[in-house]
């Protein structure tokens, strides 16, 4: 069966479900704090005078406890085999080997596995789109999930890739986080020659809400508004792209999430506020404040890379079935409040692995056609 899938909330019949064996750590060099600059113990901080080259990240490498991924990946698989017994057909990247360290002419870094693979790859109809890396650490990641997307190619599905960038320093726009007026980077490691052209295309998949005809792009950078610019004209005539500017630092699915035509999941209403014209008339359930209690309590050495909404991330199988995390009670009370059929999974650790079961999954093949669901879709944002 070929791609097709054209928003968040149909019937759920074939899925990719990422894979966590092989974790070993997080590198806290410029790309990953630039990324998780809101968790990443709050502050951007890159050491440009210390004497670090890019391609050198062993005192920035922290290595992860291997108790916690062992017990991610059983929470992973436990999520597969429930979404099987929902006859969902799940496919799984290959995992990541033992050889997991690569490098650029211009700097290196310790591959991860594919586990949020949604943050890679948009789906759009009978195409898959592999999106523009961020994190240098994800730049081979996609390769990974290769062997998934031939057969869907093999079966008549459009496959493209975004230019991949090369991530060396001066790529970055980081006014957001460094609060300049003029976006730029400053003495932070060697450029090729000494300069490059300004900043560079990257976007991930993770940014975007499908909504049939009309998709969602959150942007917050220079790179990102040329990731929005390259899907306007790479779908123009197929599908309306409608910017929000930093309506979040980079991924929007844990702050909103579409559960069915009219009916959104919200972070709160300051969030809502915020919404595009079209969807003000939509119903929304608020996710309840997440409870400490909830979580694992972690030591100073882990690194905490996701906000305590995280467990909002849900997986929609069909419009009145969702798979939630089963260590957050108060989220599904509030799901079968609104009667939905909730199927609780359990998932530890998504504080420290930056995601939940919408962003471990690439829902391939959906039940429908692309619909309208925005009407008169000449509007903007801000």
């Amino acid at each position: 069966m070929k791609a097709n899938s054209f928003n968040e909330w149909a019937p759920l019949r074939e899925v990719v479900v990422g894979a966590s064996t092989g974790y070993e750590a997080h590198e806290l060099e410029l790309s990953f704090r630039l990324f998780f600059n809101d968790v990443a113990h709050s502050s951007f901080y890159y050491p440009s005078n210390a004497g670090h080259h890019p391609s050198d990240a062993t005192d920035s490498r922290r290595a992860l406890n291997q108790r916690y991924v062992a017990e991610l990946t059983e929470d992973v698989e436990e999520f597969a085999n429930a979404l099987c017994s929902a006859g969902v057909t799940v496919f799984r990247p290959e995992p990541l080997g033992h050889k997991s360290r690569f490098a650029t002419p211009a700097w290196g870094a310790t591959m991860i596995p594919a586990l949020n693979v949604r943050d890679q790859t948009i789906i759009l109809g009978d195409e898959i789109i592999e999106t523009a890396p961020q994190v240098r650490a994800r730049f081979l990641e996609g390769d990974l999930l290769k062997p998934v997307f031939l057969r869907y190619f093999r079966e008549g599905s459009r496959w493209t890739s975004m230019p991949r960038p090369r991530l060396v320093d001066a790529s970055f726009d980081t006014s957001y986080v460094s609060g300049r007026t003029t976006p730029a980077i400053e003495d932070v490691g060697d450029c090729p020659d000494g300069a490059v052209e300004k900043f560079e295309l990257m976007i991930d998949g993770a940014q975007c809400l499908r909504f049939g005809r009309d998709l969602l792009v959150n942007v917050s950078t220079a790179n990102h508004e040329l990731g929005a610019k390259w899907l306007e004209r790479h779908l123009k005539g197929r599908f309306r792209v409608h910017v929000m500017k930093r309506f979040a630092d980079n991924h929007i699915d844990s702050l909103m999430l579409p559960l069915r035509p009219g009916l959104l999941l919200m972070r709160n209403p300051e969030v809502a506020d915020r919404l595009p014209r079209p969807l003000q008339a939509w119903d929304r359930i608020y996710a309840p404040v997440p409870v400490e209690q909830n979580f694992p309590q972690y030591g100073d050495d882990d690194v905490i890379i996701s906000s305590p909404y995280i467990d909002m991330n849900v997986l929609s199988v069909n419009e009145s079935t969702v798979v939630v995390n089963s260590l957050s009670p108060e989220l599904i009370r509030e799901f079968e409040r609104h009667r939905f059929t909730v199927i609780p999974v359990r998932h530890r650790h998504r504080r420290l692995f930056g995601g939940g079961f919408h962003c471990f999954t690439i829902d391939t093949v959906r039940t429908g056609d692309c619909e309208d669901y925005f009407g008169d879709a000449n509007w903007t944002t801000s």
